[in-house]
This record gives C-alpha cells, sequence and structure tokens, in this order.
C-alpha cells in the first residue's frame, strides 16, 4: 500500500475505525488520517466523506468525540478524518498560539515563507489525499465534505473552490467571512500575505462565484462563545449567498455551544444530507 502504515484499528457498529499514516509530498512532512470504514465496505465499495477539524485538532478528536460512526454505518459511509496541519517541522513561531501554526493549517496552501514550504493544506486535502484514498480504500463517485470552526471554514471554501469534485458541503459554526474575523486575519495575513490573496481562501466571496450550487447546510449554536466574539460571522456568508442567488441552509440551535456535544447531537443529520446528495 505504498508508503501507508495502519497506526490503529478498532472495531465500531460491525466497521473498522482505523488510523494511517503516509509520508506527504505536498506538505514534505508525515501525516496521519483517520478512516471509518463501515460494514458494507467489505461487500463493495461506498461513498466517502470528508471531515475537516478545527483549530488545535488532530485526526483523534472526531473519531473520538463526533460520535460518527453509528450513523456512517447505517448510511453504509466512508468517513475521511485528516488531521489538521503539518507536525513534526518547528518552524520558527509555529507552536507559540493556539490559533496560528501547529494545529491550525487553516486549509490552505500557504504562499508566505517560511510556511509555504509544509503549509499546502488544500493541496493535501484536495488532491493528494483522495488520490490515496482512491488507490487503496473502496471508495466510490464524488465525495462530500463537511467541519467544524476552523474545519468548517475549510469545507465551504474547498468544496466550493472545487465544485466538480463534491455533491454536498456541510459545516459546524464555521469561520464564514475569515478575512473579516481575528482568526482569519492572523492566519491568512501570516499564510497568504497581501490582503488581495485572501478572497480566494473566503467562503463569502467564494460564494458569489459563477458556478455550480452545491447544496450547503450549516449548524450554529446560539450559545457559541466564538459567535458571540465575532470570529464566525455566519451572517456574512448568508448575505452574499443571498446577494449571489445561493440557496443554502443556516440552522442557529438554541443553547448549543461551540464544543463536540453540538457536533455529536447533530452528526447523524450532517451525514444523512450527504448521503442523499450522494445517491
Amino acid at each position: 500500500m505504498a508508503n501507508l502504515e495502519r497506526v490503529s484499528r478498532n472495531k465500531s457498529f460491525g466497521g473498522w475505525q482505523e488510523v494511517w499514516k503516509h509520508d506527504s509530498s505536498a506538505t514534505n512532512t508525515s501525516m496521519q488520517f483517520g478512516v471509518y470504514l463501515p460494514p458494507q465496505a467489505e461487500q463493495g465499495p461506498c461513498s466517502v466523506v470528508y471531515w475537516l477539524s478545527g483549530l488545535t485538532c488532530t485526526e483523534q478528536n472526531f473519531i473520538t468525540k463526533a460520535a460518527a460512526q453509528q450513523a456512517a454505518a447505517e448510511l453504509g459511509l466512508i468517513v475521511i478524518a485528516p488531521d489538521t496541519s503539518p507536525r513534526g517541522t518547528d518552524l520558527p513561531g509555529e507552536h507559540d498560539h493556539w490559533d496560528f501554526g501547529s494545529g491550525a493549517g487553516f486549509y490552505v496552501d500557504a504562499t508566505e515563507k517560511p510556511w509555504s514550504a509544509h503549509y499546502r493544506m488544500d493541496t493535501y486535502i484536495t488532491r493528494e489525499l483522495p488520490a490515496l484514498i482512491q488507490a487503496h480504500f473502496p471508495v466510490q463517485g464524488k465525495a462530500a465534505i463537511m467541519g467544524h470552526s476552523m474545519g468548517g471554514h475549510g469545507a465551504l471554501v474547498l468544496g466550493l473552490r472545487n465544485r466538480d469534485q463534491y455533491t454536498s458541503i456541510s459545516a459546524f459554526a464555521p469561520i464564514s467571512a475569515p478575512s473579516e474575523c481575528p482568526w482569519g486575519k492572523k492566519a491568512l495575513g501570516h499564510y497568504l500575505g497581501e490582503t488581495e490573496n485572501w478572497a480566494a481562501y473566503d467562503a463569502q466571496f467564494l460564494i458569489q462565484q459563477e458556478g455550480k450550487h452545491l447544496p450547503v447546510l450549516i449548524d450554529q449554536g446560539s450559545e457559541d462563545n466564538f459567535l458571540k466574539d465575532g470570529q464566525l460571522l455566519p451572517e456574512k456568508l448568508q448575505a452574499a449567498a443571498e446577494a449571489s442567488n445561493y440557496t443554502l441552509s443556516l440552522r442557529y440551535q438554541e443553547g448549543y455551544d461551540h464544543s463536540f456535544y453540538f457536533i455529536s447531537t447533530f452528526i447523524a443529520e450532517h451525514l444523512r444530507f450527504h448521503a442523499q446528495h450522494l445517491q
């Protein structure tokens, strides 16, 4: 299996939750990703959904906290959960802040040094990893993409940048307008440089571009502290969608916060949403 090495394998709802690692040409580092293989995968190819995690996460956060395996098993979905950023590079300042660098790749292809040598998560998620999955796991057809917070930003941006590659997009509490929030300004400024480069990775601008209108589902907790702090700005994305006649479903879930308690409550609905469009 090329340079793939299995790290762990656990039985779950009749299928297998696995973790694999490999050498990445996109990031020039070793990368890990989780794969949930439903029981149907033993009989033949299954549809695949990519999950992108948020700030500070690895592949472990989703596979251990989101409670996605039962719904994935029922729906016959393979769920891929990659890491959020390269590991082991120890670039200057890479580990100084929780919201930038290690665990905070923002799913962009960095153009600024020293980040451009390794922080190429766009290429990794949309090119290298799908090719690896296609070659070594029983997947079929197009993919769906979803994520949380920074990963919700990633799902929206990479889905909208590659509309022929995905059938549907969903997000939990995404960073919807990174050009206008503190997290986004910090990350995009360091990774991409001048502000004129930021629109290529900002969902509020991408959703206004011409192209196929993929189904989009967004859930946002009403008691999310980051919503109140102005980091997420879903209203900006909604306004941009309305201005371009792009229909998306933005649901405010009363009382829910930013945590995996929120994600695990609605993850089955999101997987059913994607399964419907993957058929």
